[in-house]
Formats: structure tokens, sequence, C-alpha cells
């Protein structure tokens, strides 16, 4: 009798214990989401310095075509680089290190290297001084520059000059492209959540003087026309106890690589020309692969900053799409000024902002810290996104919890963004680089005829 009970209750046994288990793996999956939510590191950024060159730097449009004319190109590299010119965007005020206004341009690693050092030893120093930092304090210091990479690297230039500790973590990042600032900020963030308490300092420039083209290649002479002279230093804190003196806490990272797929991986690429003159090429169709980065960037870090309102209609507008192609019923574009007050776009030329103002709808107060960095300092490379963010914070227009996005592309091809928010309580200074910041915005003509 007893038997047959036991059996007859096997079932219920076996319901029981499946159910028992279930549960116990729910809980105990809850309590390491509680765990990793609870022990997640803050980021915080404490302050940030950009370059401002001095004015014997300046490369007005009649000095670069003096320069142009004067190196004997032929008259279709003449007339492809006024073209560009006519259309940059520029001011002229965007500056170049000194040894490229010489004629005809001689080049050298000493020279290269006094362009980076000048450029990083100032922000560097700017920083430290204006946050009464002892250099000792830094635990990580992380450097790019795409194009240079020299040894000693980039960043232990910066550990000798300063004199810090013998035990700073020391990294230099090359062949990143201009998306490499975001990058850094990642791997300090990863850095800093793992030595806790902890202070890092990012470096972020770029070197003309050795990838100055001499050639006639039209793709490579492109980055003659829009390059420029600039860098930024940007201090980042795991101490709980920066908060009360940050200006920015880090919300997200999100990074897309697009290298897997040939075209975009050959998009922006260095190599030789037919004469063995080194240049960097951009193709003549990156704005589709940059368009195309974005967009898978985009679907990654919508659901992460996007009100639910916006996802769902973005994710019916697709269903729909899928379910009745014939219509032609376009995707949504979800309205990101509900999620961000503010957007620093990389500066890579007119056409790229341009195209990310259109295709996000975004307004033309959004689009001009970008705009107006473009005019005065031209293509900074990584560094262009802090130069815009000092401009909002030089306009007034930063308070207490606005969210601001950084974008930014890259040889590779990668589109890489960073969501700050704004914890500072207090009015911001005005930057150094926008000192003359009272006579911004300015209206950019499409177009500025360049005489011969």
């Amino acid at each position: 009798m007893t038997l047959r009970l036991i059996i007859s209750s096997l079932p219920d046994l076996i319901i029981w214990n499946t159910l028992h288990h279930f549960l116990m793996v729910v809980v105990a999956g809850l309590v390491v989401l509680y765990l990793k939510y609870k022990r997640k590191v803050p980021i915080y950024l404490l302050d940030f310095a950009c370059y401002k060159p001095p004015n014997s730097y300046r490369l007005p449009k009649s000095m670069f075509l003096e320069a142009v004319f004067l190196n004997k190109l032929d008259p279709d590299s003449i007339a492809f680089q006024i073209k560009i010119l006519e259309k940059s965007g520029f001011s002229e005020e965007t500056c170049i290190p000194s040894s490229l206004a010489r004629v005809p341009i001689r080049k050298s690693l000493p020279l290269a290297v006094e362009e980076v050092v000048t450029v990083m030893f100032c922000v560097v120093s700017d920083l430290f001084k204006k946050n009464s930092i002892n250099p000792k304090a830094i635990d990580i210091v992380i450097s790019n520059a795409s194009m240079f990479c020299p040894t000693p690297s980039l960043s232990s230039m910066i550990v000798n000059k300063f004199r810090m500790r013998s035990n700073v973590m020391s990294f230099h990042l090359s062949g990143m492209g201009c998306s490499a600032g975001i990058i850094s900020v990642g791997l300090a963030k990863d850095l800093l959540r793992v030595h806790r308490n902890s202070l890092a300092l990012i470096v972020s420039t770029e070197s003309l003087h050795l990838n100055w083209y001499t050639g006639k290649n039209p793709p490579m002479l492109l980055t003659n026309c829009l390059f420029r002279m600039g860098g930024a230093a940007i201090l980042l804190s795991s101490h709980k106890e920066d908060k009360s003196k940050a200006k920015y806490e880090l919300q997200h990272l999100v990074r897309t690589n697009k290298a897997q797929d040939d075209v975009s991986h050959a998009c922006v690429y260095q190599d030789v020309d037919s004469e063995n003159k080194v240049g960097v090429s951009i193709s003549k169709g990156i704005l589709h692969v940059a368009g195309a980065a974005l967009k898978e960037n985009i679907a990654a870090l919508g659901p992460l900053v996007l009100p639910f309102k916006e996802q769902l209609r973005y994710g019916f507008s697709i269903i729909c799409h899928k379910m009745w192609p014939t219509r032609r019923t376009s995707i949504y574009i979800p309205d990101f000024k509900k999620a961000f007050e503010h957007f620093c776009i990389h500066a890579g030329g007119k056409a790229v902002i341009q195209a990310i103002e259109k295709n996000l709808h975004l307004r033309k107060q959004d689009v001009e810290p970008s705009k107006m960095t473009l005019y005065k300092f031209g293509n900074t490379s990584s560094s262009s996104i802090w130069y815009e963010l000092a401009y909002l914070e030089a306009k007034g227009r930063m308070k207490r919890g606005d969210r601001v996005w950084q974008i930014a592309f890259g040889s590779g091809f990668k589109c890489n963004s960073a969501v700050w928010k704004c914890v500072y309580d207090s009015k911001f200074g005005i930057a150094n680089a926008w000192s003359d910041i009272s006579s911004y915005p300015v209206e950019v003509p499409d177009f500025v005829k360049i005489s011969e």
C-alpha cells in the first residue's frame, strides 16, 4: 500500500523537483545580475583640455595654394585640391605644424616627434595645472595617434616628461583612425573598473608631418586638404568620491567594426603611389561605408538610450517593411533628440556632418558644435569630438542631467559611440581653444571661390 502511494505520487514529486530547480536557477540568475549591477564601477570624466595652436601655425587658403604651386604639381592635382578646399567649410584659422610650411617640404623623424610632443605636452600641462593634479597621481596613461608610432611610444614620452611613477600603466594605440579617441575611452573604462580608485590620462592627437602627401594621386591628396593640427587630453577616474567634482559620468560605449567587409576595410588605406610616395587613400564610397557602420552602431545603441515608445515605433516599421516590401513602406528613424540633449559628431568633413544631420533628422543647432569645430580647426582626427564638447561648455549649453552623444568614425572601418551624462552643478569655464566663443556661430558658405 505504501509502495503504491509512493509510486502514485512520483509525478508530483518530479514536477515539484523540476519547479524547485527552475526557481533556484532563476533566483541564482537574479542574484548574479544584482551583484553585477551593484559591482559596476562608475567612470567619471573629471576634465579635459584641447590644444590651441599659436597664430604662427595658421594655414590660410592662399598660403596652402602657394605651397601647392611651388611644389610643382600637375594642373589636374592643383585643380583637385582647389576644388576640395573651396568646399571644405574651413576658415583661415586652421593650422599645420611649422615644419610643413617650408617649401619644399623636408620630412624627418625629429620634426614629426617635435610636432607631436608640442601638442601632447601642452594639453597635458594645461589639464594638470587647471585641476591641480600631481603627475604621480596618474595610474594609467593611454595615448593614441593613428599614423605615428615611434619608439619609445608616445605614452612613454608623456611618462618621461612628467616624471610619473614607475608602476604607471602605459599604452599607445595606433592605426585606429579618427575613432581612436573613443576606443581609448573604452580601454580606460575597462582598466579603471579592474583597477578601482584609479586615475587615467588619455591623450588623443595625430601627426601630420610624416603623412603629408607630396605626390599627385587625388584620393591621397584629399588628406592634405582635410586634416589639421590638434589634440586633447582627458582625465578619467573610478574614485567614488570624485563624483562631486566630475563633469560627466560615462553611460554607454558602443563600438562597431566593419573590417570583415572588404569594401569597408579598404575605404581608408595607407599605401604608396606609382612614384613610391606614401599617402593615405580615401575612397569615394566612404560616405556609403560610414552610413552602413553608423546604422549598425545605432541599432546596438538605440535599445540602451531610446524611450520605449521610439523603440516600439522603430520595431513596428521594420516588421511592416519585412511583411509588405512591395508597398515601399519606409523604416521609421527614431528621434534621438528624445534620448540626447547634445551631439558631438566627428568633424571628418562637411559631407559627413551633413549626411548625419539629414539621416537622423537633427536640427541646425544639434550639428553646430561639429560645423564650428570643422570651420575653426579642420579635421583634427580623434580629438575633434573633444573640441565640440568644449564648444558646448563655452556656449553655456551644458546643464546638469544633460546627455551628450559622441560619434566617431575611423579607418577599418569603424563607428564608435560614447554617451556621457553631465553631473556638474556649476558653470563651465571657457576653454582656451574657444576663448573667442562670442564670435560663434558663424555662417559657413557652401562654396568659397579661390582664385588661382
